[in-house]
Parts: structure tokens; sequence; C-alpha cells
């Protein structure tokens, strides 16, 4: 493959993560679906709690996979639950984790947000070997963009990566790149990808986890919701096309993929594994 945005690309999809919803089954779907060197990344749902996303979190690391727990700050009571969350992830094998603020209004104890719960995470000492953080290419829904990107330096003495949140057009995701890096963060950067979905499936899923009850979240999220269900809205093959030209820029550091799968494991696996294999075949 002499190309090496292909190259670049192949190796992405050959060592993605894999971001799930902590339902029903779960466990038994992913070691269904998905290949055991495919990391996968938990959520924190505001209405399902923290508990749900550490123990699917602890039964994936049974099962054998790299798995990666949210923890979503105000969702956190205080010092002490921190503690036991962490111990309970490390007796399980877990080294990394994912830390955002999380979208419930009112925090569960003292950390109303992300950075006083890396702070705390910091004063209780090592045990973790990667922590993330997101990052946001289009406009959060309720926080202004010069400020995410400045608690991103704010944040980043705590962190090892950046995840990028949902994202549709590859320039607006490039030019927030270019954004990031001339604030001097130079975390590398994980390319938030949301996979293939069907749209009855899609709808399915929002009922279960109170998308489709949730007038703060189709405030925020209308958009990207219209863009996955309408036909030819989105596809993450001219996502990437889009994209791979910014991955060979210096500076980039974007470090792979992070995929959005809604829990339509079955339809991201079958498309990654087609991507990989059309790509091969063109060595």
């Amino acid at each position: 493959m002499r190309d090496p945005t292909q190259r670049t690309l192949l190796e992405w999809l050959s060592h993605p993560r894999f971001e799930v919803i902590p339902l029903a089954d779960m466990a038994q779907r992913v070691r269904d679906a998905v290949p055991p060197d495919v990391t996968v990344t938990v959520t924190a749902s505001p209405t399902k709690g923290i508990e749900a996303t550490l123990d699917l979190s602890v039964g994936l690391a049974a099962l054998g996979y790299s798995v990666v727990p949210h923890l979503s700050a105000r969702l956190v009571h205080d010092t002490p639950h921190l503690k036991d969350i962490l111990s309970r992830l490390h007796g399980a094998g877990v080294r990394e984790v994912f830390v955002v603020a999380g979208d419930v209004q009112r925090p569960a104890g003292e950390f109303a947000g992300a950075l006083p719960l890396l702070e705390a995470m910091a004063e209780l000492g090592p045990g973790l070997e990667r922590i993330g953080i997101a990052g946001y290419p289009e406009s959060h829904p309720f926080i202004e963009d010069d400020v995410t990107i400045q608690s991103m330096w704010d944040k980043r003495r705590y962190a090892s990566y950046i995840v990028s949140q949902v994202c549709f057009d590859p320039k607006t995701l490039g030019g927030w790149v270019r954004r990031v890096r001339r604030r001097g963060v130079q975390l590398p950067i994980y390319v938030g990808l949301p996979a293939p979905i069907d749209r009855l499936r899609l709808m399915r899923i929002s009922a279960k986890i109170g998308i489709g009850g949730s007038a703060r979240f189709l405030r925020g999220h209308r958009d990207w919701l219209w863009r996955l269900m309408l036909p030819g809205g989105y596809s993450p093959d001219r996502f990437l096309a889009g994209l791979l030209p910014f991955a060979s820029e210096r500076g980039s550091a974007l470090a792979g993929l992070h995929v959005y799968t809604f829990n339509d494991l079955e339809q991201a696996e079958r498309w990654r594994a087609d991507r990989i294999v059309r790509l091969r075949g063109r060595t």
C-alpha cells in the first residue's frame, strides 16, 4: 500500500475504540459481535447511573476486553466514592478511564465538572495508566467553544489523550484540531466517528436511554440525530475520506478512531471489517 494516508486509515480501523451504552445483555452482545482486540468504552448514563457503567466494564474486562469506563463527575458523590470506584476498576484489571462532566443538571455530590474529578484522582495517587478527556469540534449545546478549548488546556496535565465528540463535517473537525493545537494543547486526539446505524434501532435505543423523552438532550443534539436518520445524510466513508488530508498535517497528532456505535455493534463491525478488506485489497 503506497498511499500513506490509506496506511493510516488501515491502522486506525485495525485498532479502533467502540463506544457502547450499558443496556441489558450488552456484555453478551459485545462478546458475540466485537473481536477481542477492539477496545470497548462504556458510557456513563444519567438514567442508568454509574453502577451500570462499572458493572459492564468489570464484566467485559473478565471476558478479556481492553475496557475504558466513562467516569461522569456529576455521578460521583465524593472522594470516598471515587476511591471505591477506582479500587473496583483496579481489581478488575482496568487501567484506563475516560473522564467527562456528565449531562445531569445537578451533581450527585462535590464534583460539578471533569477538572475537579481529575484533581481528586491525582491526589489519590497512581493506579491508572491512561486518562481520556472530551473535545467538542461542533459547538457544545451548553458551553461556549472558547471555554471548551480552555478547559482542555486546564485538564491537559492530568490527561493522556482527547476524544472528539460527535461531528459530521471533516473540515469542521480539522479546523477544530488546528485551533486546539494553536492554544498549545498537544495531547493525541482520537477522532469520534459515528458508525452506520439502522434508524429504527437508533430510535429504540433512544427511548431506552431517555433521549426521546429528554427535551434538554433534543435541544442540544437534534441536528446530529437528524443527520443520522436522514437517508444519505451521513456516511462514515465520506467523513473519513475528507478527514485523511488533515491526518497527514504536521502536528495534528490524530491517534485513531473512537467509533460511536449507538449499540448497533453488528453493523458497526460489519462496516469496519468490510473497510479493512477493501483497504488490504489495494496492497
